[in-house]
């Protein structure tokens, strides 16, 4: 059993950002502007205020890893970067290899998500320290319905045991390394780090963050995350 004086010290941070960025027309979502800054920066300036993450771990496109942006590696010596893979799978188990094995907590962010608060990360944390895997997240508010494969209807779910699945999500480093170990030997999918854990029977927990976390997936989440961002404080 992981005792909580286990869990005390610095926190590793991975971060994919290989991904095509094909609901962007194929744009580089870590790179694009936002508010005169690439939305990469913007996602990781709330974790380097932080003085217990201590290692950053970026996997990029391997052009990028060859040619680094010079905006990222002067933005903290903490950062370094690594070749990301095809899959969501593939970069975020090489940026867990290149962080340190020491650390007992290990977070993993979207490079799309420039809108999380030092406030969330800190409660993901602090959670993480008690022994249980972390989920930022927002209660789902619209009616949810379960359609069959033509479009009908078949279901309305209790939306009282829903959440919308954010990031960053944060756990103990060894339930985190053995649940990507596991999932690399038989090539699982999964499309977050949760569900990895939870399917190694790791316990995963929601902590409540906000609804404006948004992910820029297509073209006008990025003109409406830069209007939170000069609306809303971080």
């Amino acid at each position: 059993m992981i005792s909580p004086s286990d869990l005390l010290g610095g926190v590793g941070l991975a971060v994919p950002a290989a991904g095509m960025g094909r609901r962007m027309g194929g744009a580089r979502k870590p790179f694009l502007r936002m508010a005169g800054e690439p939305l990469l920066v913007h996602a990781l300036r709330p974790f380097l205020a932080l003085p217990e993450v201590t290692a950053v771990v970026v996997a990029m496109a391997p052009d990028d890893v060859e040619a680094p942006p010079p905006w990222l590696m002067e933005m903290d010596p903490r950062i370094r970067v690594v070749a990301g893979g095809e899959t969501r799978l593939e970069s975020v188990g090489n940026a867990l290899d290149a962080l340190p094995p020491e650390l007992p907590i290990l977070a993993v962010h979207d490079a799309a998500r420039p809108m999380i608060s030092g406030a969330v990360i800190r409660a993901c944390i602090d959670r993480a320290r008690t022994g249980v895997g972390v989920v930022a997240g927002w209660p789902v508010v619209d009616t949810l319905k379960e359609v069959d494969e033509k479009g009908r209807i078949v279901a309305t779910p209790d939306r009282s045991r829903f959440w919308r699945a954010q990031t960053p999500q944060v756990f103990p480093a060894g339930i985190l390394r053995e649940a990507y170990k596991r999932a690399r030997e038989v090539d699982l999918g999964a499309t977050d780090d949760a569900a990895l854990v939870a399917w190694i029977g790791g316990e995963v927990q929601m902590v409540k963050a906000d609804p404006w976390n948004l992910k820029v997936t297509h073209p006008q989440d990025l003109a409406l995350a830069e209007t939170l961002l000069r609306e809303l404080p971080r």
